[in-house]
């Protein structure tokens, strides 16, 4: 049920609630949590990400399938941990998220290695350790990964990524499977490359691989995704090239605002149905989802510091800033700003925004709310592509992570100090 502050109306996601005048993850409160952290501060519902992979495993059951969670949603390694705990695989597209997979605890073998730029020395240390797939982008890729591969006298697993030129109706920046995207090969162009894979002797051909881009909030881009790929699978095993294992890549997008994706459970019945109708039911089935896993799953929490009313806008100044939330000042994206504890007085219209030199460093405009400063706000929907993308922009430090486990909250990344990020530098003589 929508819960109102003054005059602005928030639908909380699951696991976060009101009690009693406070903002409770699972069984704890966010203010407690926040004094004894302090602030900005990451809080994720572990209960959250679980229940967002239930959906996944449930439309899934019964199914040859893969769950790989793609890491660059979120790649703190007790996430990661949570999701390999309850049998996810890892999807990765670089070598230090490699090392995370591995520090985290995944099989090597539940790995795919995607990204369009892998270097020869991140695919000889994805052979040694003997990862499930790489993931191809390219003609040229595959030959130097052939290269590589025949330099171990190994045989690398491929699939290769197909742009599929399929509109996913989202942000231009998020978009990946449409023909300007720099993304996959094109539609036209795979039989002859899966041709080319299977006459490499370096390389071993077991599946094939789209991806069409992230946030997607409607079914319709992912059935045509799919028409397309097995139209594709068709032709390739016409070819001469079986086909194991199909990957559809992940992308299902969260409720920013009002945002209304399909469950992962209904999702999967659909293109399932779609699945065993073209004759392909007996496939291993992969996805990579990541934003759908996490994103409703964490929050930031944030200390106001300034109210700033001004002529044309009212600015309220907290500690959060872009270099921890990154995606408005990237995306112009939307997150419910809500507080702690909620007040009964009159709202006033704010641009809240942090305290970077930028004018780009805003997390919400002409938010309606009742504060005062040193309240806690927080910031909705923040489990994904927030501390991921976190950087020490005017030597700020990384936030303090928290995951919440019914009345347990674990610290699981130790606040950032200014000793921290000076210690890799050296002054001159």
């Amino acid at each position: 049920m929508p819960t109102t502050f003054g005059a602005v109306p928030a639908t909380l996601p699951p696991f976060f609630t009101y009690q009693n005048g406070q903002l409770m993850v699972e069984g704890l409160a966010l203010s407690a949590l926040a004094q004894r952290h302090g602030t900005p501060l990451f809080v994720y519902s572990k209960a959250a990400i679980l229940a967002a992979l239930g959906a996944y495993q449930r439309g899934l059951a019964g199914r040859a399938h893969q769950i790989c969670y793609a890491m660059k949603a979120n790649s703190t390694l007790a996430i990661l941990q949570t999701l390999v705990r309850a049998g996810c695989g890892l999807d990765i597209v670089s070598g230090g998220e490699l090392e995370r997979a591995l520090a985290a605890g995944v099989e090597p073998s539940k790995v795919i290695f995607s990204g369009v730029g892998k270097t020869r020395a991140e695919m000889r240390r994805a052979l040694d350790v003997g990862i499930g797939c790489f993931n191809v982008e390219s003609r040229a890729e595959l030959d130097v990964l052939d290269e590589v591969a025949k330099s171990m006298s190994l045989r690398a697993p491929v699939s290769v990524r197909v742009n599929p030129n399929v509109d996913a109706k989202t942000h231009p920046y998020i978009s990946t499977g449409l023909k300007g995207n720099k993304f996959g090969i094109a539609h036209e162009d795979v039989v002859a490359t899966y041709r080319h894979a299977a006459s490499c002797a370096g390389l071993r051909v077991v599946g094939i691989d789209c991806h069409i881009g992230s946030q997607i909030t409607q079914a319709d881009p992912y059935l045509d995704a799919m028409d397309r790929i097995l139209d594709l699978v068709q032709a390739i095993e016409a070819a001469g090239v079986p086909i194991a294992h199909i990957d559809f890549g992940g992308g299902l997008g969260i409720d920013y605002n009002g945002d209304t994706p399909p469950e992962a459970d209904e999702l999967w019945l659909r293109l399932l149905r779609k699945l065993d109708t073209r004759g392909y039911g007996d496939r291993k089935i992969f996805i990579e989802p990541g934003r759908s896993l996490v994103g409703n799953a964490g929050v930031c929490v944030t200390e106001v510091l300034y109210l700033k009313p001004g002529e044309q806008k009212h600015f309220l100044i907290v500690d959060a800033a872009m270099n921890d939330l990154p995606r408005p000042a990237m995306y112009q994206a939307f997150h419910q700003i809500v507080p702690l504890a909620p007040r009964t007085g009159p709202t006033a219209v704010w641009d809240v925004v942090g305290p970077v030199c930028e004018s780009g460093d805003w997390l919400g405009r002409d938010r309606a709310l009742a504060v005062q400063a040193g309240d806690l706000l927080a910031v909705m929907s923040a489990g994904a592509y927030c501390m991921s993308m976190a950087s020490n922009y005017n030597t700020r430090g990384r936030a303090a992570e928290l995951l919440v486990d019914g009345e347990t909250a674990t610290l699981i990344r130790a606040r950032e100090s200014a000793t921290d990020q000076l210690r890799f530098e050296s002054l001159l003589p």
